[in-house]
């Protein structure tokens, strides 16, 4: 008797599924033929990297690329952004963090319990306080006092001791980088690891990792990566992943800087000097000299587009109401060169560019109506985006 019900339930299934089936085969035969996209449109598949990772820095890198979808249909281009703000801290600057420590290990500078000292605008900061924590070091971190007062308290909760220092050029002994060199100086058993010109870290760290990544991911789709760009601070990102994309596809990807006001290298790179005015609310990007991060792979650059604040600001709100995308100031304006860039490039061009972090450690100022209204950006944000301004 058992056997008999359980035949006709799977009769009775059968009917079903094949009632479904033919249900759903006449509706896709009136409906519209859209073609594959040649990306998965969700992440509830297994990653290719799934399996368990040795703590913290294991999960360091393998970050997927992201369709804009807004400015990729508003152009006919394929926009695509690396997702470094899902690095386990929170940002690129994990992969510089990961590369410096592990040079300070290999040459060393550094032995077990040992005091890891950095100039820092942030983000590198805390990808060190993260990884220093994992590997039983303890962190130093001089910085500019400019900064957001969201990643200074993150820093502290990490454990790092945080010295805000007035910001002054490079030039000047009291520069934020320089009083990180004579801390370490002062410490037994401590390293400064200098990431504006220590390229055997963090350079390295990008030609390793997030160039060959970027270059996998994109090889096998149609028309392969017309380009890539983004902008730079210490040099290390930017000149890493164009020396990789430029070996890996026989120099046939482009390869771009995107600038912020007050940067000398958009004047550089394009006209040969260095010019310099005025100030940008982003932070971490740009610079008033070629690091030797940077100097290594200069000459490989195709091009570099200058980025205004007002275009920078008005994407960040753009990509939270078309795109869901929650980023800060540094990831917003390399999506307005990559989208400038794919327009230059024509329809059809495939960009990528970096997603540098989230908007959380920015959200104070950038969603303060006091705070944008005092930087003259506030009227740059059109009226049906007003109401994300949600800070007094």
């Amino acid at each position: 008797m058992t056997l008999i019900r359980s035949a006709l339930s799977a009769k009775h299934a059968l009917r079903i599924s094949k009632a479904a089936f033919s249900s759903s085969t006449a509706a896709a035969s009136t409906a519209p033929y859209n073609p594959p996209s040649p990306y998965p449109t969700t992440s509830l598949q297994p990653h290719p990297h799934s399996l368990p990772v040795q703590g913290f820095v294991g999960a360091i890198g393998n970050t997927p690329l992201i369709r804009i979808n807004s400015l990729s249909e508003e152009t006919g281009c394929e926009i695509l952004g690396k997702a470094e703000f899902m690095n386990p801290g929170g940002s690129v600057k994990d992969r510089a963090a990961l590369g410096l420590v592990q040079w300070a290990e290999k040459t060393g500078r550094i032995q077990p319990g040992g005091t890891i000292v950095e100039g820092t605008a942030g983000n590198t900061g805390i990808g060190l306080a993260h990884v220093c924590r994992a590997r039983g070091y303890k962190c130093v971190i001089y910085m500019p006092n400019t900064q957001s007062q969201e990643k200074i308290d993150l820093l502290r909760m990490l454990g790092a001791e945080v010295y805000p220092v007035p910001a002054v050029a490079f030039d000047n002994p009291e520069n934020y980088n320089h009083q990180a060199r004579r801390h370490a100086e002062r410490l037994d058993n401590a390293a400064w690891v200098n990431q504006f010109d220590n390229f055997e870290g963090n350079r390295a760290a990008h030609i390793h990792t997030t160039g060959p990544e970027i270059h996998a991911q994109t090889k096998d789709l149609p028309g392969g990566l017309q380009a890539f760009i983004c902008a730079t601070g210490t040099g290390g990102t930017l000149a890493g992943v164009t020396r990789a994309l430029k070996d890996l596809s026989g120099g046939k990807t482009q390869c771009w800087l995107a600038d912020p006001p007050g940067s000398v290298l958009e004047s550089f790179i394009n006209r040969g000097v260095m010019e310099r005015g005025g100030g940008s609310i982003t932070e971490g990007i740009g610079q008033g000299r070629v690091t030797d991060n940077l100097k290594q792979d200069i000459d490989l650059l195709d091009g570099a587009l200058h980025i205004p604040d007002a275009d920078t600001i008005r994407m960040i709100y753009h990509l939270l109401d078309r795109d869901g995308l929650y980023v800060g100031a540094s990831t917003a304006l390399n999506v307005v060169a990559a989208k400038k860039l794919a327009e230059k490039l024509g329809k059809g061009s495939r960009v990528v560019t970096i997603l540098c972090d989230g908007a959380y450690r920015y959200q104070s100022r950038l969603f303060s109506k006091k705070w944008l209204e005092s930087k003259e950006l506030l009227k740059e944000i059109p009226d049906h985006l007003q109401k994300y301004v949600v800070l007094p």
